[in-house]
């Protein structure tokens, strides 16, 4: 009980501590790329202060509290909102979901890969129990109970909302599971059925989603209380980019060549940010996007260097997207 009333006080102090990255937290992954930024990354996040399988059930009432009825919880794959205390094994209650699957490596309930909060999210439990351990990929009918949820014999599609939710989900558990002291070594693979294998699909997919959906306020806001328990973050949720930087630095987002790097300067900003890019494919053209998803500015981009007007843009997370004709590439801004 002393531990739970000690990190409640914490969590009340965690929005003013670490509502924004603290400074330095990524400091050495600049220029990296591959395993080299992996395994930087990996070095930054481990060892994280862990927690019980049981003190998941309060700590999920606030990473995913739903930010218009403090009563409640969004559940991930129906997006429902349903009260906090219908925890439970019923049909219609709610649970934890290990959204990479515990049998796939088998850590169970176990800390700290089994009740790492950045992968375990709460969700209805007759629809958790029909995703079972499923690999992620497009395609199947659609769930009764989930709309703009998907199924095979092996394979899950969540609702459009939290695809890059589950993706950055999955590429985090890649990164701080390396197999060192005992814990799993995780592994994502581009392709699926892969059973009790400590490995997790299907990667090409989950580079789309990471690209099409964008970190949103709610998934920013869950990374930013986690931290205040578990003290480190998902790399992905504050930095996207990353992902192919890894995965698949030779293209960027869907297909084609990466546009890697991209600068903005300077980052944070008020009313002008100067965006360069190196590389041989001529982007066609730029866009701003909002924490929704939302194009909120447009230009065509010539040359390898742009001034971009944000003066208009509302304060706040920012994402520049960068198009040529078979490639995209995303780049965090934050708009003072």
């Amino acid at each position: 009980m002393k531990k739970i009333i000690v990190n409640v006080f914490l969590l009340s102090l965690g929005i003013s501590l670490f509502g924004q990255i603290p400074s330095g937290y990524y400091d050495g992954t600049e220029g990296l790329q591959e395993e080299q930024l992996k395994n930087a990354l990996h070095n930054i996040i481990k060892n994280h202060t862990e927690y019980s399988y049981s003190d998941l059930k309060w700590m999920l009432k606030e990473t995913d509290e739903d930010p218009n009825n403090s009563n409640n919880v969004i559940l991930l794959y129906t997006g429902r909102s349903q009260n906090k205390n219908t925890f439970g094994g019923g049909a219609n209650d709610w649970n934890r979901e290990h959204v990479w699957a515990k049998s796939h490596g088998g850590f169970g309930t176990s800390a700290p890969a089994g009740t790492d909060a950045h992968h375990i999210r709460p969700a209805d439990a007759s629809v958790n129990s029909s995703r079972g351990n499923k690999d992620f990929d497009n395609g199947g009918q659609q769930h009764p109970e989930a709309t703009g949820c998907y199924f095979t014999d092996l394979t899950w599609e969540p609702r459009d909302a939290v695809k890059g939710d589950v993706a950055r989900m999955i590429f985090y558990m890649a990164v701080r599971y390396e197999g060192e002291n005992g814990e799993p070594d995780l592994e994502v693979v581009d392709y699926v059925g892969t059973g009790t294998q400590p490995k997790h699909g299907k990667l090409s997919t989950l580079l789309q989603w990471n690209t099409q959906d964008p970190p949103d306020d709610f998934e920013i806001h869950r990374n930013n209380v986690i931290y205040s328990y578990q003290h480190n973050r998902n790399p992905f949720i504050d930095h996207p980019e990353f992902v192919n930087l890894i995965w698949d630095p030779g293209a960027a987002g869907v297909s084609g060549k990466s546009l890697n790097p991209i600068r903005v300067f300077p980052n944070p900003a008020t009313d002008k940010i100067q965006v360069s890019r190196f590389g041989k494919k001529k982007v066609q053209r730029i866009e701003v996007l909002d924490l929704f998803g939302r194009v909120v500015l447009q230009k065509k981009m010539s040359g390898e260097n742009m001034l971009l007007d944000i003066s208009g843009l509302s304060k706040g997370i920012h994402f520049l997207r960068l198009m040529t004709g078979d490639s995209v590439e995303i780049k965090r801004f934050v708009k003072l």
